[in-house]
């Protein structure tokens, strides 16, 4: 018998959700996220939980227990109850009786073996007892101890239920998988397969899979998977996985945290921005990392222009692209550039100067600062204007 020993489980928030079923006769598991990570020793963020209650149940077993319920997904079977400022989700255990690759239309059952048989992979159908007992009704604990991702039942027909997990085999693969096993044929070939269907997909929901795949520790092998597929060719055309495996070993060897939108500048593409329907910000921050990759100024040069963080973005990326190994001096020198500031100022060149002569008048002052490495007075830079 394998049990979860976790410090959520018995937290009183969570043991007043899972007493309020109880108490009212129902079933009630942790499932999915929770229990896979657990097991992973990995953080846990959210806790979901399914039962056998119907909906108008569970809203009545939080009503007697005093805990404040939230309907956020009550016609597919979700009740969100909040205990102590925590939302936990409580799903009645359901069955699909219709899809068409982007939604489900779903029926509630009183079995768990049901609800476990529509979902993606094995390692995902795992629940877990208020005490921790884990409960495995699909293999997913062989397979989650061996690092293998495996769909559940027919992989076809798993993707024609909702072609997003195409993209979710991927993430998970990088999160989860471990590398030595490779990727599972059939799944692989059957992500190929159901290819055609990521065009039905929202660019939002495609965009968060990426970001989340993108946000994995080490993604290349399945980016480049992806790839060899035509998947990543269908998601972000002109995308090339190339610099990706060099951009995350740089990472490591410069202890510099994984950042989606970096490794996305590496990937490249037909506007992803509009593909993956990113914020403006994080659209910005990508035209101006894949701006600046042609740019050949000094990391000093790049942390006095760009700060810290995107000077460091540049020149992971230029190392990347380039193939030169990035000097050990790289974050010093962006930091020395960084905590540089121009002696001259707009207000040294007024009344003077004003408009557009002034910002020229600038920029040139910028650039011989620059170019002395940080070390002209203000009286030679002033001069020399």
């Amino acid at each position: 018998m394998t049990r979860i020993a976790a410090d959520w489980i018995a937290a009183p928030p969570t043991r007043a959700v899972t007493d309020a079923m109880a108490a009212a006769g129902h079933e009630i598991y942790f499932v999915g996220g929770c229990v896979r990570n657990a097991l992973l020793g990995q953080p846990v963020s959210d806790i979901d939980l399914a039962t056998n209650a119907a909906p108008k149940e569970t809203l009545a077993a939080a009503q007697a227990a005093g805990l404040r319920a939230v309907p956020t997904g009550i016609d597919h079977g979700t009740v969100t109850l909040v205990a102590d400022g925590h939302p936990f989700e409580v799903t009645t255990f359901r069955r699909d009786v219709e899809t068409d690759g982007r939604r489900a239309v779903v029926v509630f059952s009183e079995r768990l073996e049901d609800d476990a048989a529509r979902r993606d992979f094995t390692m995902n159908a795992l629940y877990a007892t208020p005490d921790g007992t884990v409960i495995d009704p699909v293999g997913g604990l062989a397979d989650l101890a061996a690092g293998r991702l495996r769909f559940i039942g027919d992989a076809d027909g798993r993707i024609a239920e909702d072609y997003l997990r195409i993209l979710r085999f991927f993430r998970f693969h990088a999160w989860y998988a471990d590398p030595a096993n490779g990727m599972d044929g059939e799944a692989l070939a059957a992500c190929a397969r159901g290819a055609d269907g990521l065009g039905r997909l929202s660019a939002e929901r495609v965009g968060h899979e990426m970001r989340k795949l993108l946000a994995a520790p080490d993604p290349a092998p399945s980016v480049a998977a992806m790839a060899r597929t035509g998947i990543l060719a269908r998601v972000l055309p002109g995308a090339d996985p190339a610099m990706l495996a060099p951009l995350v070993d740089l990472e490591d060897r410069f202890d510099v945290a994984a950042d989606p939108i970096r490794r996305l500048a590496a990937l490249g593409g037909e506007d992803p921005a509009a593909r993956l329907r990113l914020s403006r910000a994080e659209a910005r921050r990508l035209s101006q990392l894949r701006a600046a990759l042609g740019s050949d100024e000094t990391p000093a040069a790049l942390g006095y222009r760009y700060g810290p963080d995107t000077a460091m973005d540049i020149a992971l990326l230029r190392a990347a692209l380039s193939g030169q190994p990035l000097a050990a001096d790289t974050t010093a020198e962006i930091s020395r550039g960084a905590r540089s500031p121009c002696p001259v100022g707009a207000v040294d060149l007024m009344p003077g100067l004003a408009g557009a002569a002034l910002g020229d008048a600038l920029a040139r002052i910028e650039g011989r600062w620059i170019r002395s490495d940080f070390r002209a007075s203000r009286d030679e830079l002033l001069h020399k204007l």
